[in-house]
């Protein structure tokens, strides 16, 4: 699993266990609908940490928290 890969799964699990649309996201988090649906279709390759971090406060959570899982743990290393 890569980065994107992660970060759409971690993304994914969490509107999940909220019970909320990734939609619903894009809205409580003021990022735009297309960047986060380009994020959980694997489409964005270079997810910038601001926007990680606008998400991670429309769900209530801090930056640690989202990267506090298996996800990133054990991501491939990725050399361009």
């Amino acid at each position: 699993m890569n980065i994107s890969q992660a970060v759409s799964k971690r993304i994914l699990e969490l509107c999940n266990e909220r019970n909320i649309t990734v939609n619903k996201l894009s809205t409580i988090s003021a990022v735009t609908q297309s960047t986060v649906s380009d994020i959980v279709n694997n489409k964005a390759k270079n997810i910038g940490i601001v926007t990680i971090k606008k998400l991670c406060d429309g769900l209530e959570i801090t930056v640690s928290d989202f990267f506090d899982t298996d996800y990133f743990r054990n991501i491939e290393q990725e050399i361009c």
